[in-house]
């Protein structure tokens, strides 16, 4: 995000109406937020450092549904955001794109569970290809070893 109006910051070429701006805002659960920062004409700093991880996701989400992108990557979308922000934006990703292809980089296992197909790297090659229920059924599933380490960790967290 740069610094200027909310306005530029989700269509820089002014190609789309104020009409449709409010649209796509109101989509991601941004509309009221928006209304409160004083509408599109709402400043935003350098980096979008005066809005929260979350607000900055949603903007560039909204973005992408202004262009009706059918192919989406998400790299650490919700990487900076708390627990409840990133369940927020992840719904939103799972309905607003739900007739799109989305790439997903993700460190954060939840975030991909329900995903289509899961493409596991390690140091750079692919090691697994394959949905996550096939990849929880491989007991040498590196996925399925993953998830089990996050439940683990998830678990700990909750005793404590």
């Amino acid at each position: 995000m740069f610094a200027g109006p909310l306005r530029l910051n989700l269509d820089p070429l002014d190609q789309f109406s104020d009409a449709e701006l409010h649209r796509v805002l109101d989509e991601v659960e941004l509309a009221d937020v928006v209304r409160q920062a004083g509408g599109l004409v709402a400043t935003v700093a350098e980096d979008g450092a005066n809005w929260s991880a979350g607000q900055r996701q949603l903007i560039c989400i909204a973005r992408a549904l202004l262009r009706q992108s059918k192919i989406v990557m998400l790299d650490e979308a919700t990487a900076s955001c708390d627990v409840n922000t990133d369940a927020m934006v992840q719904k939103v990703i799972r309905r607003v794109f739900s007739d799109c292809t989305v790439l997903t980089i993700a460190h954060r296992i939840h975030t991909i569970a329900d995903s289509t197909r899961i493409m596991v790297l390690d140091k750079g090659r692919v090691v697994e290809y394959e949905s996550p229920e096939n990849l929880m059924d491989q007991e040498d599933s590196i996925y399925r070893s993953l998830v089990e380490e996050s439940e683990k960790a998830r678990e700990d967290q909750d005793e404590s």
